[in-house]
């Protein structure tokens, strides 16, 4: 009995660490959401040559949370899954054709929208205990690839070919590198080191649950920023 209380404790402290992790993230990442992000390297400037271009597409995903956000996420579903090293790679690929819709000037409506509700999706996907199968979530990464390759074509639109190659070949690199780690680091992390007190599914959830936070604190800021747009100066 006494075993039990112990254990029921844990559990209930367990939850309401998670719960208290989610609502500081949802607080953190409010304070610094926009409405309309625009991630630049160079400060708005547009590069004008190989290496500008290059570094310019590995920093757009580094310093904007909420593409890093996902690109995690689709690292440490990759983990859950038997050949689930084709998320991450679906993202990545459909990011490029993403940014190629940008370039060719196809307008896509609301795509911070989409962005930010993807990052909740999988950050849920994480959470859930029945996961849903490889090729659903590789379709669905694929999808929100197009959405997030979109939004990097905003930081590039109207560049020479040079630095604009650079600059898919950056953000290339760069998301495969983070969701390449974030699947090694959760395979040696939350598989191999999964414990009596904390299951493999717990540590995962804690992850969703951040992920989460971070992917509804944008989905709230775009929402609001529809609603209440703010006028142009």
């Amino acid at each position: 009995m006494n075993k039990f209380n112990v254990f029921r404790s844990n559990r209930s402290t367990t939850v309401f660490q998670q719960a208290g992790l989610l609502f500081v993230s949802m607080l953190a990442l409010l304070s610094v959401a926009t409405p309309a992000l625009a991630h630049h390297a160079m400060g708005g400037k547009m590069p004008a040559n190989f290496f500008e271009g290059f570094m310019s597409g590995i920093a757009h995903p580094l310093i904007g949370p909420d593409h890093f956000a996902f690109i995690v996420a689709v690292g440490l579903l990759a983990v859950t899954r038997r050949q689930g090293i084709l998320i991450p790679v679906a993202f990545v690929l459909s990011a490029m054709l993403g940014t190629g819709l940008h370039l060719a000037k196809l307008n896509v409506p609301g795509v911070e929208l989409f962005v930010s509700g993807s990052i909740l999706l999988f950050g849920i996907l994480l959470v859930m205990k029945d996961r849903l199968n490889t090729v659903t979530i590789t379709g669905l990464s694929a999808v929100a690839g197009l959405f997030h390759g979109y939004a990097y074509g905003e930081s590039i639109f109207g560049a020479e070919m040079t630095p604009l190659l650079a600059y898919l070949a950056g953000f290339t690199v760069i998301q495969l590198v983070v969701s390449c780690a974030a699947f090694w680091i959760g395979r040696v992390t939350v598989l191999g080191r999964a414990s009596e007190n904390q299951p493999t599914t717990d540590k995962l959830r804690s992850a969703g649950l951040v992920i989460c936070g971070v992917g509804l604190a944008f989905f709230v800021s775009q929402v609001v920023g529809i609603i209440f747009p703010v006028p142009s100066a």
